[in-house]
């Protein structure tokens, strides 16, 4: 194999592992030690959260953004450490930075290790919101949890969608460099010229 074909095939598999949705799942993280979508109840204890919006995005599950208003939303909590299954555990969601309660489900014990919260409307406004959770213990103790999100921006494009849509553009131009001889020839000329300096 030449260097200019060694060159170009080198190149467009890196830019194919560059734009890999793989590599950039959980934001470009490899381990849910930088996962954004989890609380921490007490220290080293976790509750991870993922949001869906099924009538919106049957397909998609969302963290710090939820994209529609007053469409169904739901809250899943998944308990990362057995013990809290049997605590109560209460969850409540405000518009920030007023306050104002716009879900409420008193404290419970959810013995399966997993919670959803269904808002049948989701939220009415777009802005800050924010998910209190509260650990009520056999005690009566309270430990409080606390995450932010935003409603209403829209759809945004993920990562791993404009990687794919560059892939395609990337695609679409090697089978334009290979159907078209002047193309071509233009540029091997560059990739000759990158070759020698």
């Amino acid at each position: 194999m030449s260097k200019k074909h060694l060159l170009r095939n080198g190149f467009l598999g890196l830019l194919g592992l560059l734009f890999s949705t793989a590599l950039w799942a959980h934001g470009g993280a490899a381990g849910t030690d930088t996962d954004q979508c989890k609380f921490e109840l007490e220290p080293g204890h976790w509750l991870h959260y993922t949001a869906y919006q099924p009538k919106a995005y049957p397909a998609e599950d969302f963290c710090g953004n939820l994209p529609d208003l007053n469409t169904l939303t739901q809250l899943v909590f998944d308990y990362q450490d057995i013990r809290y299954r049997n605590m109560a555990i209460e969850f409540e969601v405000t518009k920030e930075p007023e306050g104002t309660r716009v879900f409420f489900e008193e404290a419970k014990k959810h013995k399966s290790g997993t919670v959803v919260l269904t808002l049948q409307n989701g939220v009415a406004e777009k802005g800050k919101y924010l998910i209190h959770i509260t650990l009520v213990k056999d005690n009566g103790e309270r430990l409080d949890a606390h995450m932010g999100f935003q409603a209403g921006a829209g759809q945004p494009v993920s990562s791993g969608s404009m990687g794919l849509y560059a892939l395609i553009a990337l695609a679409g131009l090697y089978v334009f460099y290979l159907s078209n001889a002047g193309f071509k020839r233009k540029v091997d000329e560059m990739l000759g010229k990158v070759k020698d300096a």
